[in-house]
């Protein structure tokens, strides 16, 4: 493997993520991380006001009025999530999705979208151990087109799916485990940041 590289949101050079799609570990700038907090901590403030915020107590699309009660959050972005996961066709090779992996890690690392650092060290850590989801080819509704591929990703995250470990395509719970981690359950509006790349 190559050796760990650093990630910094905004100023990561050709040579950041060649050294991802060869295999490096990657961790985010902790200069990230304190807009990380913040966001974190503005979803918190929103669900503890218990106002409706789009995506984070609320339904998505046609379902945006519908609010949705504190105890359904988790719920609501697994769903988001496996709702998503339609691809089909070809795995995306392994090098490609690293980078992609790479590239969510730095857009959440710009701290605007709410998640909380232990989701963000989730991808680092399959990164590090080598956990590669595995995404189709095709299939993606939506305009911004990474919706489908997205999904699988966090699919794997939450243990749903397949991944790939040493070579070996097995059920991402499987390939979690070998690698020495726990299926994550996903935050408000996690699912929702992670799936979306606009």
């Amino acid at each position: 493997m190559t050796a760990a590289i650093t990630l910094r949101p905004g100023r990561a050079t050709l040579a950041d993520w060649r050294a991802v799609a060869n295999g490096a570990a990657v961790r985010l700038d902790a200069a990230a991380m304190p807009a990380v907090d913040d966001g974190a901590r503005a979803v918190d403030a929103i669900i503890a006001r218990g106002e409706p915020v789009y995506g984070i107590n609320t339904g998505f699309g046609k379902l945006a009025s519908a609010h949705i009660e504190s105890g359904e959050l988790a719920t609501l972005q697994r769903n988001i999530v496996l709702s998503h996961a339609a691809g089909v066709g070809e795995p995306i090779r392994p090098t490609t999705v690293r980078l992609m992996m790479a590239l969510k890690l730095a857009s959440l690392g710009r701290g605007a979208s709410g998640v909380r650092p232990t989701t963000i060290g989730m991808l680092e850590v399959m990164l590090a151990r080598e956990v590669t989801p595995v995404i189709p080819s095709q299939g993606s509704p939506g305009a911004s087109g990474d919706l489908a591929p997205h999904a699988h990703m966090t699919a794997a995250m939450l243990g749903i799916g397949e991944a790939q470990l040493a070579g070996q395509i097995m059920p991402a719970k499987a390939a979690l485990a070998r690698a020495g981690l726990a299926p994550i359950v996903l935050g408000p509006k996690e699912g929702l940041a992670l799936l979306n790349g606009t």
